[in-house]
């Protein structure tokens, strides 16, 4: 007998084999409950990828996967009958989060009215009693009180979606100059090195000038207050891409990773993250991230603790 007989034979052989093998596990597979056919597999497969990119893109869609298979069916039933539920769950939390956040604008506005007046009345008693110093102290108590107030005013709008932005052609090199200009006291009686990058070219940026004013102050004010062991104020102003960028830098004690994603959120003082004293009413960045992304833009922030802070305006360029 040749060696190529040999060969074909023990191949024979090891084919019977294998088919055998296969035959039982068939057999053994269509009488396990856990065994699976190869379609259901590739169906359950497809199903899961579906749900997977709802959950990933948080849309309101629905797995929608034909088979003729009846336990899959049920499945994909219960599957969207849940998907459902999560949807309405969603509705009613959106609906309750902007009926808390107009409640709260409505609240705040209430306020303001008998602040006004007892402002009013402060202001005429401190004509005759203008050497008042416990007088003159309510007077600032009353005023600070009317700022948080109108901060919240301002959030709660802007969060509710009830304020409209005056949208249009800014020329922002202008605006940063004007607006550090109106801290020029201020930094000079605090003995600041201001440093400004600003070009000589106009700049333009689309969106509301009053806004951006305010979020050019807010930073600023927040730079001087937590930045002060730095004795440094610097106002960079640079374009990339379609964009363009003002950042606001100090040179104090700076914020740890650990508390850089909180800082732009509604009531953090910085008490964890810069001195560790309660300061402002916590405001401020949220404020100017809220009114940035308004107008299309951001506010992000770069912190090396103890060598630079910088938080920066991302905002459309217009030429």
């Amino acid at each position: 007998m040749s060696d190529k007989v040999i060969i074909i034979g023990l191949a024979g052989i090891g084919l019977a084999l294998l088919v055998i093998v296969c035959y039982q596990q068939f057999l053994l597979c269509t009488k396990s409950p856990l065994c699976l056919p190869w379609g259901m597999r590739a169906r359950i497969r497809e199903i899961s990828a579906a749900l997977a990119q709802i959950l990933e893109r948080d849309s309101d869609e629905k797995v929608m996967v034909f088979t003729d298979d009846k336990d899959l069916m049920e499945l994909l039933g219960q599957i969207n009958r849940v998907l459902l539920d999560r949807q309405r769950v969603k509705v009613d939390f959106r609906k309750q989060e902007l009926s808390s956040k107009k409640m709260l604008a409505n609240i705040s506005h209430d306020i303001k009215t008998p602040l006004t007046v007892i402002l009013g009345y402060l202001e005429i008693l401190g004509m005759d009693r203008a050497q008042d110093e416990g007088l003159q102290k309510v007077e600032a108590k009353a005023k600070q009180v009317m700022e948080m107030i109108n901060e919240f005013f301002t959030l709660a709008k802007l969060e509710a979606g009830d304020m409209s932005l005056a949208m249009e052609k800014v020329n922002v090199s202008e605006l940063c100059r004007e607006t550090v200009l109106g801290f020029y006291e201020l930094l000079l009686q605090k003995a600041f090195t201001v440093e400004l990058a600003i070009p000589d070219e106009n700049v333009f940026v689309w969106g509301d000038r009053d806004s951006i004013d305010r979020i050019l102050t807010n930073l600023l004010s927040n730079a001087i207050r937590y930045g002060s062991d730095g004795k440094y104020i610097g106002i960079a102003l640079r374009k990339e891409a379609e964009f363009v960028w003002i950042d606001v830098a100090d040179k104090g004690k700076g914020i740890e990773k650990a508390f850089a994603a909180s800082v732009f959120e509604r009531l953090y003082t910085m008490e964890d993250s810069r001195n560790r004293q309660i300061q402002g009413n916590g405001l401020g960045l949220t404020i100017a991230r809220n009114l940035a992304r308004q107008m299309g833009g951001d506010v992000l922030l770069e912190s090396e603790p103890q060598v630079r802070t910088v938080f920066s305006v991302k905002l459309k360029e217009v030429v």
